[in-house]
């Protein structure tokens, strides 16, 4: 359990204080995603509301873990993540249309979900 605990503190650490986007666009992400809640919830109500973000979350939290583990912790190159070193350290530079493309695909599967399943 305290791996797990360890593991997540790295994430939300990594989360908060990497510069593959800027802190602005980080911000706006978080209002962007309640603002389509609040209008899928408007327009289809709370179950499939509810549907949708839990499988949206999941489908999340996959993409994140499969790069988690493909980057070695964010400390490798992989597809559209770029690591590199800067001052003797290694940091991630970039991340591209893979990841972006995942979050639409997830986002498309959990519009599908929520419509199937509630």
């Amino acid at each position: 359990m305290t791996r797990l605990i360890q593991g997540i503190k790295k994430d939300l650490r990594f989360v908060g204080s990497h510069t593959l986007q800027p802190a602005w666009y980080k911000l706006l992400k978080v209002f962007i995603l309640l603002g389509f809640l609040l209008g899928y919830w408007y327009f289809f109500g709370l179950k499939r509301t509810a549907v949708f973000l839990a499988a949206f979350l999941l489908l999340s939290l996959l993409v994140h873990l499969l790069y988690r583990w493909k980057t070695h912790e964010w400390k490798r190159s992989w597809l559209d993540f770029v690591v590199g070193e800067q001052d003797g350290e290694v940091k991630p530079r970039s991340i591209g249309l893979f990841y972006y493309s995942a979050i639409a695909l997830n986002a498309a599967l959990s519009v599908v979900a929520s419509l199937l399943l509630a």
